[in-house]
């Protein structure tokens, strides 16, 4: 899907306080950004930031980073952040930046979670590494987490999700919990957050995918 530029982008980001410039700076510091020493958990991909914004809500005590690699995307976030709903909020930054980069942004263990919802499924067999549960980007973030850190994956591609639980299990994760219909699934729905996304897929009857896979060393 072509993505539509928005000429204004470029500038709102680069003025706005909460949308990180140079990333790379804060590498090993992102708890001094923040002001404390709580949990920092990251989304990438978090398109308009629905889903994020509401788990900054919902959990004051951890902070989050939403990642997003298109600025006229991130413009929306950026957009509702700023909406009497969330402009209180003060546990959440953004960064414009490709996934690839995460090693170069945060130090080993900085993020004790990470958030794949709906990322792109890349169908064609050539372009497999470029699937962000692919073996390739799992070690990427093998440089970010702890040993016992989390990712959590939400997708309606059932053939991607198939994909991502054999790629997990061959890269040596631990796979804690999966569901093929998580809306269904009590344990795994409880406290759920749906992304723009999730709301759309489910509404057509759509069965929504969930892992959580852990590191292990």
């Amino acid at each position: 899907m072509r993505l539509r530029n928005i000429p204004r982008a470029e500038s709102t980001l680069q003025a706005h306080e909460l949308v990180i410039k140079h990333p790379e700076e804060q590498k090993g510091k992102w708890c001094s950004l923040f002001g404390n020493s709580n949990p920092i958990e990251i989304e990438i991909g978090m398109g308009k930031g629905q889903f994020l914004l509401n788990m900054a809500k919902a959990h004051p005590d951890i902070n989050y980073i939403g990642i997003e690699r298109y600025s006229s995307v991130l413009l929306r976030a950026v957009e509702r952040l700023d909406s009497e709903e969330f402009q209180d909020l003060h546990n959440i930054r953004f960064v414009c930046m490709d996934a690839r980069d995460v090693g170069e942004v945060f130090a080993p263990g900085e993020i004790s979670r990470i958030y794949l919802n709906f990322s792109d499924p890349w169908p064609k067999a050539r372009h497999a590494r470029r699937r962000l549960t692919s073996r390739e980007f799992l070690s990427r973030y093998e440089q970010v987490l702890p040993s016992g850190g989390k990712i959590e994956f939400k997708t309606d591609n059932t053939e991607l999700f198939r994909f991502s639980m054999e790629e997990i299990t061959e890269a040596g994760w631990h796979l804690e919990k999966y569901t093929y219909d998580l809306h269904h699934n009590d344990e795994m729905n409880a406290g759920n957050i749906m992304t723009e996304y999730e709301e759309k897929f489910s509404s057509r009857g759509n069965p929504i995918n969930k892992l959580i896979a852990v590191r292990k060393n």
